[in-house]
């Protein structure tokens, strides 16, 4: 599979844009475990081109986490055109565009996937960045605004004509958010239209490295693109790698392996950051990590880590929680 110039292994695993999760510390770890490419948290243009300090400091990328994508959204052809151009500057590998997201403060206001409800718009803006820039656009988009408008069929063709040279799918409508299950069946009649010959990448509820299998080997998608199930355990690329190689699950390591990758986290925030914030940034992960998922009376001290802005404290309570549950 190859997006313009860049190449790609068979069966690649992509980590999903999410906003406050994709940071560059989080991006690196999952690039070390496997993730064939990784994009950063989205963008606003309108923030981007007003040089707000926020903004402009998410374009921060590492050569060590190539093929990485930035990727924008907005709603207006013209500033997220002149966002793009400022997005190329930083050289990303890939400049990604965001007709996805589902949150009210995007979508609300016709940006995100509020732009499955403008189409002529949406191609106008894929038309304006292609015509922009030099690196390979791409989209990311969903099934359509709601039940009764699941488009992604003809408006994957659309997206194509536009000059996109890739196009990722989540198995969603607009209207579903997050809830329910991710649909893959319209993803795979997109991939398996003869008209389309731009990679699809597949989104929506990869968790288990036989879900990720089943998505390749069921709907023929190029790539399988990882979100919410990455979060905690960056580590899922390289078991769902492991099982396309083999067939076979990965031994599963001791807590402390896993807790010392998450403190590695923190650490690298904290880094390129400073401590509140990078402890900010990585507090969910360790949250919702699934080493610390089961744990019987475990609610206070997640409230606890969900609070604390200090590393030693957060530190010492992870430590803790290794010694009271005896977990080896």
């Amino acid at each position: 599979m190859k997006i313009g110039n860049i190449e790609f292994k068979e069966y690649p695993l992509f980590l999903a844009p999410m906003e406050d999760v994709t940071d560059p510390a989080f991006r690196l770890l999952c690039k070390r475990f496997g993730a064939d490419m990784v994009y950063s948290e989205f963008i606003s243009a309108d923030a981007l081109i007003r040089s707000i300090e926020s903004s402009a400091k998410k374009l921060t990328i590492y050569d060590q986490e190539r093929p990485v994508a930035i990727q924008l959204y907005g709603r207006e052809p013209e500033p997220i055109r002149d966002a793009a151009i400022i997005a190329e500057e930083a050289n990303p590998d890939i400049i990604d565009l965001n007709f996805g997201c589902p949150v009210k403060k995007v979508a609300g206001k016709g940006g995100g996937a509020g732009l499955l409800r403008d189409i002529p718009k949406m191609l106008e803006i894929i038309k304006a960045v292609v015509k922009a820039v030099k690196k390979p656009v791409t989209v990311k988009t969903r099934l359509g605004w709601d039940d009764n408008n699941k488009i992604i069929t003809t408006l994957a063709e659309q997206i194509q004509d536009c000059g996109a040279q890739a196009l990722a799918i989540h198995g969603r409508t607009r209207a579903q958010m997050y809830t329910g299950s991710a649909d893959w069946t319209l993803i795979g009649e997109v991939k398996n239209n003869p008209r389309i010959t731009i990679p699809i990448i597949g989104n929506g509820d990869v968790t288990t490295p036989e879900r990720a299998k089943e998505c390749f080997d069921q709907y023929g998608v190029d790539a399988v693109m990882i979100g919410r199930g990455s979060i905690g355990q960056p580590w899922i690329f390289k078991e769902i790698k492991e099982y396309l190689a083999t067939g076979e699950k990965s031994k599963k390591e001791n807590f402390r392996f896993y807790l010392d990758i998450l403190k590695e986290q923190v650490n690298n925030n904290i880094e390129m950051l400073d401590e509140i914030r990078g402890i900010h940034h990585t507090r969910r992960h360790l949250a919702a990590s699934p080493i610390l998922k089961g744990l019987s009376n475990f609610k206070q001290t997640r409230i606890k880590i969900l609070r604390t802005e200090s590393r030693d404290e957060l530190f010492e309570i992870l430590d803790n929680v290794e010694k009271e549950y005896n977990l080896i």
